[in-house]
């Protein structure tokens, strides 16, 4: 269990990701903990723009962490576009979701993943997105 912070560009209070679990080449496999100042709770749940902040942030780990093997910075990733979006339930604050993201394609500087959340074996969340990754200096 590694800390995820040095891998990805955000800053608090905008953090998703608190462990990188596993990293490759071509997949990530982050943990969260919902903590109830986060600013995508609501009404004790982690709302649907934080599902898909934590998708997109275990993409960002993943190739933050390849890029520090590279001896780069992280780099700055913008989400282009998502596809089909699936929510089945919004986690309550004090969970723990594993989130998990599939590199399925690299076009130029897009990446294109596949990703899913799971909080205590139920799956919460899945989609597919395209990141643009600015090119570095």
């Amino acid at each position: 269990m590694t800390n995820a912070q040095p891998y990805i560009p955000q800053q608090p209070p905008f953090v998703m990701v608190d462990y990188l679990l596993e990293c490759s080449e071509h997949s990530a496999v982050t943990q969260f903990s919902i903590r109830p100042e986060n600013i995508f709770v609501q009404n004790g749940q982690l709302a649907e723009p934080g599902l898909i902040e934590n998708i997109a942030q275990t993409a960002a780990a993943q190739a933050g962490f390849i890029s520090h093997k590279a001896g780069l910075p992280p780099p700055v990733g913008f989400i282009a576009s998502i596809d089909n979006l699936e929510i089945f339930a919004l986690p309550a604050v004090e969970k723990t979701l594993t989130s998990t993201v599939e590199v399925t394609n690299r076009v130029f500087n897009v990446a294109i993943i596949s990703g899913k959340v799971a909080c205590g074996g139920q799956m919460l969340a899945r989609c597919e997105m395209k990141i643009f990754l600015q090119p570095g200096e």
